[in-house]
């Protein structure tokens, strides 16, 4: 993560007398889904000292009133309110129970007012709605389930939402993809507190890899899977798996509304309250993420690809690529190439480099420029194949971050290769 001089201040808040980064408030909601709850339940609320692991102090805090109702209709009750919040100097957020709805006011305010305080603000995967409705990621890169992360974007733009990392850590307010990139952070934040022996020592209690990469996890296994496990049930599954299966073809929504025998109105409500996302962007998406793999995979040119995935042209193939990844196809391909020469693991990466953060105006589109980590073939290809389009603003939504070595905000604080990997759902 670059380093910008003006927002290290805030990284670096002094954190107020009774707050101590050890006590550990995890904020849950009624709703909210049960395996992402457990997770800073598991890592922070169980005494591993006998394993070398430091100890924690949890507080499990209710975001609402009682009863918390959450997977399966489970009741929880949580032993605190939201005013043990003012002890803790973590806080997490492990989910949101939907993206449509608004957090509580009361939660909220607590957010900011910990975040102040100089705590340190942790959102898991849908979290990150809970922080952004708080105004703690305006201007902050972060992440969230690469699903959602469109509906993130939008509704919030002046967040720099990067749908491709397996987590964020932009110093007092980190944030993770889905599912279990949340135990990624939170063995992160054991790292940095502590160190790698101690968070080395959790991963083997936990019988997860202490620190995942992308070579591990393979490049294309966490894109693909494009809409809720739960959707395996609803009678549009089987319009969306014919869908998956047509991208090559030309079709719009009107024709998934038709196969699901649904006014266009209907369908655009009942697959949004399913996915989160409008059915015209679900589309959009898939097609780019077809386009994507094809580029890594094939010798297919631009125009090629751009048939081959359903658009209408070429340059409709560039607008959305560059919308959703920063790059057009080509400067993808060739920085692709240049990270995996003749097949290998990366031996380089590329680094955004943000001139200037913050809300993004018309016009004002953040612009990076691509810096070799090591060595100059990315960096080089990225020039070359993206020549003439340099001056062009890229989304601040989909920047194409593709690093592998990160640089923290955090002033002194190590860099992990872990920080800037692919998320899981």
């Amino acid at each position: 993560m670059s380093q910008d001089s003006a927002a290290v201040p805030d990284a670096a808040r002094k954190l107020a007398a009774r707050r101590r980064r050890e006590i550990v408030a995890v904020l849950l909601f009624s709703g909210g889904p049960i395996f992402e709850s457990s997770i800073p339940l598991s890592v922070f609320g169980i005494d591993r000292q006998d394993a070398g692991v430091p100890r924690y102090r949890l507080l499990v805090c209710a975001g609402e009133d009682a009863p918390l109702r959450t997977t399966g209709g489970l009741e929880l009750s949580a032993p605190y309110g939201l005013e043990a919040i003012s002890r803790a100097g973590t806080v997490v957020v492990p989910a949101w129970r939907s993206i449509t709805q608004a957090p509580p006011p009361a939660a909220l305010d607590a957010l900011r007012r910990a975040h102040e305080e100089g705590a340190r603000i942790v959102g898991l995967c849908t979290g990150a709605f809970v922080l952004a409705a708080a105004g703690l990621l305006d201007g902050r890169p972060a992440t969230t389930h690469w699903m959602y992360a469109p509906t993130l974007a939008k509704r919030y733009p002046s967040v720099h939402v990067d749908p491709r990392e397996l987590f964020v850590d932009d110093g007092d307010v980190l944030t993770s993809a889905g599912t279990a990139a949340g135990i990624d952070l939170c063995l992160h934040i054991v790292r940095t507190d502590h160190g790698a022996d101690a968070a080395n020592a959790l991963a083997r209690r936990l019988v997860v890899p202490p620190r995942r990469t992308a070579s591990d996890m393979g490049h294309q296994r966490y894109l693909d899977r494009s809409l809720p496990e739960e959707i395996g049930a609803d009678p549009l599954a089987e319009v969306v798996a014919w869908a998956l299966e047509h991208l090559h073809e030309q079709f719009d929504v009107e024709t998934l509304a038709a196969r699901a025998y649904m006014s266009r109105r209907t369908f655009d409500r009942r697959f949004r309250s399913l996915t989160g996302s409008a059915p015209l962007q679900w589309l959009i998406t898939q097609r780019v993420l077809q386009a994507q793999r094809l580029l890594e995979t094939s010798d297919y040119s631009v125009d090629e690809v751009a048939g081959r995935c359903g658009f209408r042209s070429p340059v409709a193939l560039r607008g959305h690529f560059r919308r959703q990844l920063g790059a057009s196809p080509a400067a993808y391909r060739a920085a692709y190439r240049a990270r995996r020469p003749q097949g290998g693991a990366p031996e380089t990466a590329l680094r955004p480099e943000r001139a200037e953060r913050g809300p993004m105006g018309p016009g004002g589109a953040e612009r990076f420029s691509a810096a070799a980590v090591a060595g100059h073939g990315p960096a080089a290809a990225l020039a070359a194949a993206d020549a003439g389009e340099a001056g062009k603003p890229t989304s601040d939504a989909f920047a194409a971050r593709i690093p592998e070595t990160p640089v923290s905000r955090s002033a002194g604080r190590p860099v992990l290769p872990s920080q800037r990997e692919r998320p899981v759902g």
